[in-house]
């Protein structure tokens, strides 16, 4: 129950009332995170309360690779993926990226980081992912999340790279770069 969050509703459903909710604040049994956002422990980490206000979202491109210790460069932004028809998410603390219903889910998984769940794409998928979206990365950041990537191919899943691969928009494209630039 510590690294737990709940929304209003929640702490409503609990208690009662907004004065029994207040008073669990006065008592510090509880804490006001950010507006809506409600927990046990007086300090959350910021991606756990990302990950808590949107659930469908799933954590990938640069924050991703940061999280696994791909990169070691930070991002400014929490990269989240949502499906294409999603609503858009206004917070200027993300960068929302939308992605075909049918590839959305392929590879994610539930981690904990500062031992707070959150949904992220394994690393397999995110291997597809920075080949895919090349462009769209430094060329000092993609040199080095590929170079990292070569560090730990014997402990990447070939079945699961094959079938993501397979799955994503350009998938002949994402092959070859597999073959060349990763093998």
């Amino acid at each position: 129950m510590m690294n737990t969050m709940l929304t209003r509703a929640d702490c409503l459903k609990l208690y009662g009332s907004d004065y029994l909710i207040g008073k669990r604040l006065q008592s510090k049994e509880l804490f006001l995170v950010e507006k809506g956002v409600y927990s046990y422990t007086q300090i959350v980490p910021e991606q756990a309360v990302i990950s808590f206000k949107y659930p469908f979202a799933i954590f990938t491109m640069l924050t991703a690779f940061y999280f696994y210790g791909l990169t070691d460069t930070a991002p400014e932004k929490y990269d989240l993926a949502t499906d294409r028809d999603a609503a858009k998410i206004n917070d200027p603390r993300v960068k929302q990226v939308f992605e075909h219903a049918n590839f959305l889910n392929a590879g994610v998984v539930e981690e904990k980081v500062s031992g707070y769940p959150i949904r992220i794409y394994n690393r397999e998928r995110m291997l597809i992912e920075l080949l895919r979206k090349k462009s769209t990365i430094s060329y000092d950041i993609y040199k080095e999340i590929i170079r990292n990537y070569r560090n730990i191919v014997d402990s990447l899943d070939m079945f699961k790279l094959e079938e993501y691969a397979s799955l994503s928009p350009k998938s002949k494209k994402i092959t070859k770069a597999l073959a060349e630039e990763v093998m």
